[in-house]
């Protein structure tokens, strides 16, 4: 199994925006995680839909979580982003298996699928994203948490 980039980019920014506990800009985020703006305006715009993220615009504008991170549940994140309907091309609507009726792998496979998102739903946010090493999230934030984010090295200037 294999979480979409669109699910893997929406879990990124909110452990980031968790764990820093600051507001970023769309910019921002795509330049530390090198990853396309415009993919990820698309997946911020599905976090505020969802109720995870707020955003502001204009100058000063950018976005931050819009609730605790002990009030996200990773499995509910996942199960709102994530389309499963094609999971196994049987389990999708208006599918035509010629040995639908005799074939006991769907309801395995839609039970193994359930055990994931059950597993996920133990875990919130601030599981992930726990502040107690404030090195790594002062890091991010460019050091004693008063530099903006944009003056962050990426990963890949900073190895």
């Amino acid at each position: 199994m294999q979480l979409s980039l669109h699910t893997d980019y929406a879990l990124r920014v909110l452990m980031l925006l968790g764990g820093t506990g600051t507001q970023w800009t769309i910019d921002e985020i795509a330049a530390w995680y090198g990853i396309s703006r415009n993919h990820l305006a698309k997946v911020v715009q599905g976090l505020q839909a969802e109720g995870l993220v707020e955003t502001q615009r204009g100058r000063g504008g950018g976005l931050r979580l819009a609730r605790d991170p002990a009030e996200i549940v990773i499995g509910h994140v996942v199960r709102r982003l994530e389309r499963f309907d094609g999971f196994v091309s049987c389990m999708g609507a208006g599918t035509d298996c010629t040995i639908s009726g005799h074939c006991q792998l769907k309801p395995a496979l839609a039970g193994a699928l359930e055990a994931f998102l059950t597993h996920l739903d133990q875990f919130t946010l601030a599981d992930h994203v726990s502040r107690s090493d404030r090195r790594v999230w002062d890091r991010l934030k460019g050091g004693a948490g008063t530099a903006a984010p944009a003056a962050i090295s990426t990963p890949a200037s900073s190895a």
